[in-house]
Formats: structure tokens, sequence, C-alpha cells
């Protein structure tokens, strides 16, 4: 077990700490498993970009980032520039791809990290090549192409516009072309089809330019696993490698789940600070919206909305304690969650609580509890906050 040197670091419920005890748990071991499995289904051809945006889904991008590296990861995809210095001044050397392009005033900084940026406009290709070309340097970028997302990118019929101008640009070599897939994880494949013949199309148009387009890359976490036509050059996964199942729907899931074996990468921990008996009739949290229909025990917990527990999950979502579900009892609070330990034999203060992960044989998964909140299991992971240690194992 290691903490990151960026955050303060105390272990986790179970780990051997001191200190406040709700922690996150990321096993690297899982990491590198995920990370095999993709390697398994796309063939050693085809290069992967690990996507650690978003402090890689909340996992921790610099210690993710190293242990990517060192299993021979060809490249990383970050959203910002910011997202990048910080993997280049832990000294990640490997390529990183600036997924959410450069603003203006940031082209010097990405060129002078060697950050390799998306462009989608003319304004920020040129901008891009003023910096390169200031500092005596050939910098490459990935040209983004919209085929059905409404995002970010150039569309089809601006293309023939952009490349005239792009050929201008000394300062700027053309790494490759990509695209975002809308909703690959559905079971109706349609649309994601039509998405990868038009970036076909589009790409044949770039050649017939007589411009090389370089690495093509379209696929993300569940197109690289279902969907051998969309891997081309390169593809990008993200929340496959953190061990979750990129679904929308159950029918997806399902699918998903039969073509590859995912190990979750993070579980979330605390401990019970205080169990209390309390009488049929008596209210738990704000706003009273529990109240004790029997004589019940309740535990309180170190964990609240303040460090990414949903509050959303207020009288529906459940913590493990000795192997066991409990339910949370009453509004989640900003530092506390109250579960109901009444049917829980022996529950006290100590004993271990498990938000996301396993105990015993009952788990609590991240797509579970993200579906209890109502939300998907992206933002779970990124909305557990910067006060929960990300503790290594």
């Amino acid at each position: 077990m290691r903490n990151s040197p960026d955050r303060q670091r105390p272990a986790a419920a179970g780990e051997g700490c001191h200190g406040r005890p709700t922690a996150a748990v990321v096993d690297t071991g899982a990491l590198g498993h995920n990370f095999r499995e993709l390697k398994k289904i796309v063939g050693p051809e085809v290069a992967v970009m690990a996507v650690v945006k978003a402090d890689a889904y909340g996992h921790g991008d610099v210690e993710v980032s190293r242990a990517l590296a060192s299993m021979g990861c060809d490249c990383l995809g970050v959203a910002m520039v910011e997202e990048g210095l910080r993997l280049r001044r832990a000294g990640i050397s490997i390529p990183v791809v600036v997924l959410g392009g450069v603003y203006p005033d940031q082209a010097r900084e990405a060129v002078g990290l060697d950050l390799t940026p998306v462009v989608f406009d003319v304004d920020s290709a040129r901008a891009i090549d003023a910096a390169a070309r200031s500092a005596g340097l050939v910098r490459s970028v990935y040209v983004k192409i919209d085929t059905g997302m409404g995002r970010l990118g150039l569309l089809p019929d601006a293309l023939n516009a952009f490349f005239e101008e792009f050929r201008k640009l000394g300062g700027l070599r053309l790494e490759g072309v990509m695209s975002h897939l809308a909703e690959s994880e559905a079971e109706d494949k349609t649309f994601t089809l039509r998405q990868i013949e038009l970036f076909g199309e589009c790409v044949a148009g770039i050649r017939s330019m007589g411009i090389d387009p370089g690495v093509l890359s379209i696929a993300n976490s569940a197109a690289a696993v279902e969907l051998p036509a969309s891997r081309l050059d390169l593809v990008r996964p993200g929340i496959m490698l953190y061990g979750s199942y990129p679904s929308a729907c159950e029918a997806g899931s399902a699918s998903l789940r039969s073509a590859v074996d995912l190990r979750p990468v993070m579980e979330v921990k605390t401990r019970v600070l205080q169990v209390k008996d309390l009488p049929a009739g008596a209210p738990v949290s704000y706003g009273r919206t529990f109240t004790a229909a029997r004589p019940s025990r309740i535990a309180v917990l170190p964990m609240g909305y303040g460090d990414g527990l949903p509050r959303s999950l207020s009288g529906r979502g459940f913590a493990l304690v000795r192997g066991r579900r409990a339910p949370v009892a009453g509004v989640v609070c900003m530092d506390f969650t109250m579960v109901d330990v009444t049917d829980i034999d022996g529950a006290a203060s100590g004993d271990e609580a498990v938000i996301i992960g396993t105990q015993g044989r009952e788990t609590l998964a991240a797509e579970e509890v993200a579906r209890s909140a109502g939300t998907i299991a992206y933002e779970l992971f990124c909305g557990i906050s910067a006060r929960v240690p990300r503790v290594y194992v």
C-alpha cells in the first residue's frame, strides 16, 4: 500500500491507519487486469490511449498513469492542459493527448510540456502553430471530427476548408484524426455504425486532398470491446479500465459483461463512528424524513455528501456492515450518514462500513450504487471528493 504524494493520505478502513477512517482504496492490480483484458480483445496491433481525465475518474491520475505507463500503455488522454501539467510534473513522459483542446493562452505551455492537443477549429490550430514556431519546434496534434456527438469537432462539410488552412501551418504535424461515439453502449448499434461509416468517409476525403490522416481513432470502451470495425489504429478506453461496464442500460451491460471480465478498481470504506439505540418514533437526520418504526439501532458513518456520497441516496442507499446491508436512515448530511443496523447482530463503533465494494458475501457495486442515486458510475467515481484520501494497494 502507498499514498499518493499529491494528497494527504490517511489510510482506509481496515488498512491499519490513523486519522479519519474514510478512504477510497484503489487496487492497481485490478487496473492491470482490466488493461490486459482490453489488450487481449483489441490485439497487439491496436494502440491504447488510457483516458485519465478528471483525476483518472476519481482514482488519482498520477498513480494510475504511472501504473498504466509501466504496463505498456501507449499514451494517456486528459481533458485539460492543467491535467497534462500534473502528469508531466510527476515525471510521466509517455505521450499525453489533451482531448478537450487548448485555449489560445495555453498554447505556449502545451508546446513546452510536449502535450499533444486535439484541435477542432482553425483559430486554436493557428495558436498552437505560432507557439511551436516561436520555440523552433514542430508539434503533433490530433484533429477531431464531429460525426454525431454534437460536441467538439469539425463537421464533415468543414473539413476541406480546415485542411486547406492546416497545410499552411509549418509548426504542426498531423498525428491523427479522431471522433467520438455518442451511444456505443446501446444495444441498438445502428447510430454507432453510421458514425463509424461517416468517419471513414471523412478520412477518405482527407486522403483525397493528399493529406495523410495518420492515426485513426473513434473507439471508446464499449466500442473497443464489441465493435471490431471501430478499433482502427487506436482505442480510447476510460470507464472499463476502472472496472465498471460502460452502459446506460441493462441490455448493454449484459452484452458487455459477457464479452469482457472486469474487476472493480476502487472500494470506498469507512468505520462506524457511533451506534445508538433509539426508541420507536424517534427521528433521524434533517427534516425528520426517517422516523423509527420500532426500537432501532442507528450507526453514524463519517462520510457524507461533502465526501461525494450522493445526497440522493437518502433513504435509498446502503452500507455494508458485518457483511450485511444496512439501509441509509434519513437524509445524507455533509459529513455524516446514518444507517439502520437494527437487524445486524453485534454492530458496534469501529466496525468497517463499505460504501462501494465487497464485504463478506455481499457487494455494493458502483453501478448499483449509482443507479440507486439516479446517476452513472462515471459521476459517482468523479464525485468522490479530494478530502477522501486515495490509498493504493
